[in-house]
Protein backbone atom coordinates (compact mmCIF):
# COMPACT_ATOMS: atom_id res chain seq x y z
CA UNK A 1 0.00 0.00 0.00
CA UNK A 2 3.17 2.47 0.62
CA UNK A 3 4.23 1.68 -2.29
CA UNK A 4 0.77 2.84 -4.36
CA UNK A 5 0.86 6.22 -2.97
CA UNK A 6 4.46 7.20 -3.27
CA UNK A 7 4.12 6.81 -6.96
CA UNK A 8 1.52 9.39 -6.77
CA UNK A 9 3.10 11.81 -4.82
CA UNK A 10 6.74 11.86 -6.25
CA UNK A 11 6.25 14.60 -8.91
CA UNK A 12 4.08 16.76 -6.12
CA UNK A 13 7.24 16.20 -3.85
CA UNK A 14 10.11 16.87 -6.49
CA UNK A 15 7.76 20.14 -7.72
CA UNK A 16 6.80 21.43 -4.18
CA UNK A 17 9.74 20.32 -1.88
CA UNK A 18 8.96 19.11 1.77
CA UNK A 19 6.55 21.39 3.76
CA UNK A 20 8.42 23.92 5.87
CA UNK A 21 8.54 23.81 9.91
CA UNK A 22 8.42 27.36 11.37
CA UNK A 23 12.55 28.21 12.05
CA UNK A 24 12.00 28.81 15.95
CA UNK A 25 9.30 25.70 16.46
CA UNK A 26 12.30 22.69 16.97
CA UNK A 27 11.56 19.47 16.47
CA UNK A 28 9.76 17.22 18.55
CA UNK A 29 8.10 13.76 18.48
CA UNK A 30 4.30 15.73 19.70
CA UNK A 31 5.26 17.97 16.68
CA UNK A 32 1.82 18.04 15.42
CA UNK A 33 2.32 17.47 11.24
CA UNK A 34 -1.59 17.59 10.41
CA UNK A 35 -5.06 16.78 11.97
CA UNK A 36 -7.60 14.13 10.23
CA UNK A 37 -11.12 15.57 11.96
CA UNK A 38 -10.23 15.66 15.64
CA UNK A 39 -7.36 13.11 15.47
CA UNK A 40 -3.30 14.35 15.43
CA UNK A 41 -0.78 12.90 13.19
CA UNK A 42 2.60 13.75 15.02
CA UNK A 43 5.77 13.68 13.66
CA UNK A 44 6.32 10.77 15.98
CA UNK A 45 4.09 8.88 14.45
CA UNK A 46 5.42 9.76 11.25
CA UNK A 47 8.77 8.76 12.41
CA UNK A 48 7.80 5.21 14.19
CA UNK A 49 6.63 4.61 10.50
CA UNK A 50 9.70 5.65 8.75
CA UNK A 51 11.67 3.52 10.62
CA UNK A 52 9.49 0.62 10.00
CA UNK A 53 9.56 0.89 6.29
CA UNK A 54 11.85 -1.31 4.12
CA UNK A 55 16.19 -0.35 4.20
CA UNK A 56 15.68 0.13 0.07
CA UNK A 57 13.43 3.15 1.20
CA UNK A 58 16.54 5.17 2.70
CA UNK A 59 17.34 5.63 -0.92
CA UNK A 60 14.62 8.08 -1.80
CA UNK A 61 14.85 11.65 -1.56
CA UNK A 62 13.91 13.20 2.00
CA UNK A 63 10.77 15.29 0.43
CA UNK A 64 9.49 11.98 -1.21
CA UNK A 65 9.74 9.91 1.91
CA UNK A 66 8.63 12.63 4.08
CA UNK A 67 4.98 13.51 1.91
CA UNK A 68 4.45 9.89 1.16
CA UNK A 69 4.53 9.20 4.82
CA UNK A 70 2.19 11.75 5.72
CA UNK A 71 0.08 10.78 2.98
CA UNK A 72 0.19 7.58 4.17
CA UNK A 73 -0.79 8.33 7.61
CA UNK A 74 -3.30 11.04 6.64
CA UNK A 75 -4.80 7.91 4.20
CA UNK A 76 -4.93 5.57 7.24
CA UNK A 77 -6.66 7.72 9.66
CA UNK A 78 -9.33 8.64 7.32
CA UNK A 79 -9.92 5.00 6.65
CA UNK A 80 -10.01 4.29 10.00
CA UNK A 81 -12.47 7.01 11.20
CA UNK A 82 -15.04 5.64 8.14
CA UNK A 83 -15.24 2.25 10.03
CA UNK A 84 -18.85 1.76 10.88
CA UNK A 85 -19.40 0.24 14.19
CA UNK A 86 -16.63 -1.89 16.05
CA UNK A 87 -13.94 -3.68 14.89
CA UNK A 88 -14.33 -7.19 13.48
CA UNK A 89 -12.81 -9.66 16.01
CA UNK A 90 -10.24 -10.57 13.59
CA UNK A 91 -9.07 -7.30 13.92
CA UNK A 92 -9.44 -7.19 17.46
CA UNK A 93 -7.08 -10.01 17.23
CA UNK A 94 -4.59 -8.72 15.11
CA UNK A 95 -4.12 -5.60 17.68
CA UNK A 96 -3.98 -7.71 20.29
CA UNK A 97 -0.59 -9.74 18.24
CA UNK A 98 0.50 -6.42 17.24
CA UNK A 99 0.67 -4.79 20.25
CA UNK A 100 2.40 -8.39 22.12
CA UNK A 101 5.10 -8.36 19.09
CA UNK A 102 5.92 -4.44 19.59
CA UNK A 103 6.12 -5.21 23.01
CA UNK A 104 8.80 -7.86 23.06
CA UNK A 105 10.55 -6.74 20.49
CA UNK A 106 11.07 -3.51 22.63
CA UNK A 107 12.69 -5.91 25.44
CA UNK A 108 14.46 -7.98 23.00
CA UNK A 109 16.15 -4.57 21.50
CA UNK A 110 17.06 -3.54 25.45
CA UNK A 111 18.38 -7.30 26.52
CA UNK A 112 20.50 -7.57 23.61
CA UNK A 113 21.46 -3.85 23.18
CA UNK A 114 22.81 -4.27 27.20
CA UNK A 115 25.00 -7.46 26.02
CA UNK A 116 26.83 -6.22 23.01
CA UNK A 117 29.41 -4.10 25.37
CA UNK A 118 32.77 -2.98 24.34
CA UNK A 119 33.63 -4.53 27.98
CA UNK A 120 31.70 -7.90 26.87
CA UNK A 121 32.95 -7.85 23.10
CA UNK A 122 36.83 -7.67 24.08
CA UNK A 123 36.20 -10.65 26.65
CA UNK A 124 34.63 -12.64 24.37
CA UNK A 125 37.59 -11.72 21.45
CA UNK A 126 39.85 -12.74 24.11
CA UNK A 127 38.32 -16.18 25.11
CA UNK A 128 37.93 -17.23 21.40
CA UNK A 129 41.33 -15.53 19.53
CA UNK A 130 43.37 -13.99 22.20
CA UNK A 131 43.75 -16.71 24.67
CA UNK A 132 43.02 -19.15 22.60
CA UNK A 133 45.36 -22.17 21.19
CA UNK A 134 47.47 -21.49 17.99
CA UNK A 135 45.30 -23.23 15.02
CA UNK A 136 48.23 -24.56 12.21
CA UNK A 137 46.97 -24.17 9.00
CA UNK A 138 48.03 -27.05 5.89
CA UNK A 139 48.78 -26.47 2.57
CA UNK A 140 48.46 -29.57 0.68
CA UNK A 141 48.12 -31.99 -2.97
CA UNK A 142 46.70 -35.07 -3.36
CA UNK A 143 45.91 -37.61 -6.21
CA UNK A 144 42.82 -39.49 -5.94
CA UNK A 145 41.73 -42.46 -7.80
CA UNK A 146 39.42 -45.71 -7.30
CA UNK A 147 41.62 -48.66 -5.45
CA UNK A 148 44.24 -48.99 -2.55
CA UNK A 149 46.22 -51.25 -4.82
CA UNK A 150 46.23 -47.96 -7.61
CA UNK A 151 47.05 -45.46 -4.82
CA UNK A 152 50.41 -48.05 -3.62
CA UNK A 153 51.21 -47.78 -7.30
CA UNK A 154 50.91 -43.85 -7.68
CA UNK A 155 53.48 -43.96 -3.96
CA UNK A 156 56.11 -46.56 -5.02
CA UNK A 157 56.29 -44.07 -8.51
CA UNK A 158 56.90 -41.05 -6.68
CA UNK A 159 59.44 -43.06 -4.49
CA UNK A 160 61.03 -43.59 -7.54
CA UNK A 161 61.30 -40.07 -8.44
CA UNK A 162 57.92 -39.34 -10.69
CA UNK A 163 56.45 -35.72 -11.05
CA UNK A 164 53.31 -35.84 -7.93
CA UNK A 165 51.75 -32.84 -10.24
CA UNK A 166 51.78 -34.71 -13.30
CA UNK A 167 50.78 -38.35 -11.56
CA UNK A 168 47.96 -35.89 -10.57
CA UNK A 169 46.90 -34.57 -13.98
CA UNK A 170 47.39 -37.21 -15.22
CA UNK A 171 45.57 -40.24 -13.21
CA UNK A 172 43.46 -38.21 -10.28
CA UNK A 173 39.71 -38.72 -10.91
CA UNK A 174 39.06 -35.58 -8.36
CA UNK A 175 38.59 -32.00 -9.53
CA UNK A 176 42.00 -30.51 -8.66
CA UNK A 177 43.66 -33.43 -10.92
CA UNK A 178 43.50 -30.55 -13.61
CA UNK A 179 45.74 -28.37 -10.54
CA UNK A 180 48.52 -30.92 -10.25
CA UNK A 181 46.18 -32.27 -6.95
CA UNK A 182 46.49 -28.89 -5.34
CA UNK A 183 44.29 -27.64 -2.64
CA UNK A 184 45.48 -24.70 -1.01
CA UNK A 185 45.33 -23.64 2.39
CA UNK A 186 43.08 -25.62 5.14
CA UNK A 187 42.56 -26.03 8.62
CA UNK A 188 40.77 -28.87 10.49
CA UNK A 189 36.96 -28.81 9.65
CA UNK A 190 37.46 -28.42 6.42
CA UNK A 191 38.08 -31.74 4.97
CA UNK A 192 36.60 -35.06 5.94
CA UNK A 193 38.66 -36.54 9.26
CA UNK A 194 40.75 -39.67 7.63
CA UNK A 195 41.91 -36.90 5.04
CA UNK A 196 43.08 -34.59 8.03
CA UNK A 197 44.63 -36.49 10.60
CA UNK A 198 46.57 -37.89 7.25
CA UNK A 199 48.00 -34.53 6.30
CA UNK A 200 48.36 -34.01 10.18
CA UNK A 201 50.52 -36.85 10.36
CA UNK A 202 52.91 -35.73 7.39
CA UNK A 203 55.91 -33.63 7.86
CA UNK A 204 56.30 -31.27 5.09
CA UNK A 205 57.63 -32.23 2.35
CA UNK A 206 56.80 -36.05 2.76
CA UNK A 207 54.38 -38.10 0.72
CA UNK A 208 51.27 -40.27 2.27
CA UNK A 209 50.56 -44.00 2.34
CA UNK A 210 47.39 -44.74 0.63
CA UNK A 211 44.65 -43.15 2.39
CA UNK A 212 41.06 -43.96 2.48
CA UNK A 213 38.16 -41.75 2.61
CA UNK A 214 34.34 -41.43 1.64
CA UNK A 215 35.64 -40.33 -1.54
CA UNK A 216 38.00 -43.17 -2.60
CA UNK A 217 41.61 -43.44 -2.04
CA UNK A 218 44.33 -40.79 -1.69
CA UNK A 219 48.11 -40.15 -2.12
CA UNK A 220 48.49 -36.63 -0.38
CA UNK A 221 51.46 -34.39 -0.04
CA UNK A 222 51.90 -31.62 2.45
CA UNK A 223 53.44 -28.93 1.18
CA UNK A 224 53.61 -26.53 3.91
CA UNK A 225 52.57 -25.48 7.15
CA UNK A 226 51.93 -22.02 8.71
CA UNK A 227 49.97 -20.68 12.25
CA UNK A 228 46.46 -19.14 11.08
CA UNK A 229 46.52 -15.56 11.71
CA UNK A 230 44.21 -14.38 14.67
CA UNK A 231 41.53 -11.78 13.14
CA UNK A 232 41.50 -8.60 14.67
CA UNK A 233 38.56 -7.58 16.86
CA UNK A 234 37.28 -5.54 14.12
CA UNK A 235 37.18 -8.36 11.65
CA UNK A 236 35.23 -10.62 13.79
CA UNK A 237 32.96 -7.84 15.86
CA UNK A 238 29.32 -8.60 13.79
CA UNK A 239 29.97 -12.33 14.23
CA UNK A 240 30.42 -11.58 18.23
CA UNK A 241 27.58 -8.93 18.81
CA UNK A 242 25.27 -11.78 16.78
CA UNK A 243 26.77 -14.53 19.90
CA UNK A 244 26.69 -12.28 22.34
CA UNK A 245 22.92 -10.92 21.52
CA UNK A 246 21.75 -14.37 20.74
CA UNK A 247 23.29 -15.65 23.90
CA UNK A 248 21.62 -12.82 26.14
CA UNK A 249 18.56 -13.50 24.08
CA UNK A 250 18.20 -16.98 25.17
CA UNK A 251 19.55 -16.48 28.72
CA UNK A 252 16.53 -14.12 29.83
CA UNK A 253 13.78 -15.84 27.96
CA UNK A 254 15.01 -18.64 29.66
CA UNK A 255 14.69 -16.77 33.13
CA UNK A 256 11.28 -15.59 32.45
CA UNK A 257 10.02 -19.49 31.51
CA UNK A 258 11.65 -20.35 35.27
CA UNK A 259 9.98 -17.60 36.38
CA UNK A 260 6.59 -17.60 35.33
CA UNK A 261 3.60 -20.44 35.31
CA UNK A 262 2.81 -21.61 31.96
CA UNK A 263 -0.03 -23.78 31.74
CA UNK A 264 -0.42 -24.86 27.80
CA UNK A 265 -1.89 -28.18 28.00
CA UNK A 266 -4.52 -27.79 26.05
CA UNK A 267 -2.60 -26.51 23.18
CA UNK A 268 -0.07 -29.02 23.16
CA UNK A 269 -2.85 -31.61 23.01
CA UNK A 270 -5.27 -30.08 20.47
CA UNK A 271 -5.07 -31.00 16.90
CA UNK A 272 -2.27 -29.25 14.85
CA UNK A 273 -4.91 -28.83 11.87
CA UNK A 274 -6.41 -26.23 14.03
CA UNK A 275 -3.55 -24.07 13.03
CA UNK A 276 -5.38 -23.67 9.69
CA UNK A 277 -8.93 -23.37 10.52
CA UNK A 278 -9.20 -20.01 8.96
CA UNK A 279 -13.42 -20.19 8.70
CA UNK A 280 -13.01 -19.88 12.29
CA UNK A 281 -11.86 -15.98 11.83
CA UNK A 282 -15.00 -15.64 9.54
CA UNK A 283 -17.51 -16.15 12.55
Amino acid sequence: MFRQFLSSVAVAALTLGAPAMAQEDAPALDTVMATVGETEITLGHMLALRASLPEQYAQLPAEILFRGVLDQLVQQTLLMQALDGAPSAVTLLRLDNERRAILASEVIQKVTDDAATEENLQAAYNAAFAEAEDETEYRAAHILVETEEEAARLVTEIEDGANFAALAQERSIGPSGPSGGELGWFSEGVMVQEFFDAVAALEVGAVSGPVQTQFGWHVIRLNETRIKERPTLDEVRPELTDDLQRQAFEAYLASLQAETRIERAVGDAADPELINRFDLLEN
